[in-house]
């Protein structure tokens, strides 16, 4: 089955960076509306690891045709929304069955 990730949403939180994170060369690339298509559940080429990490179960579940998260959390039962686990520069990435 194939999967559609969609990043929706990228925050930022500099307060938090400023206070807490030493001065990286290199953040997160994900631009909103970006998206990648997973194949039988398989981690799309591209996909940042960290994120990939985040939701690989969500997507392997829709992969084999499960859905319905959380009884009835999504108004599409055959989706998800799930964040990646930067604090400072969290992405939401909408993932669907198509």
């Amino acid at each position: 089955m194939r999967i559609r990730i969609t990043a929706i949403r990228k925050a930022s939180y500099p307060d938090l960076m400023a206070k807490y994170e030493n001065p990286i060369e290199h953040a997160c690339d994900v631009t909103e509306g970006q998206e990648w298509i997973s194949v039988d559940g398989r981690c799309p080429e591209g996909m940042c690891p960290s994120a990939w990490g985040s939701m690989k179960e969500f997507v392997e579940a829709l992969a084999r045709g499960e859905g319905n998260f959380y009884d009835g959390w999504m108004k599409n039962p055959l989706s998800a929304m799930i964040s990646c686990n930067d604090g400072f520069r969290p992405v939401s990435f909408y993932i669907e069955l198509i």
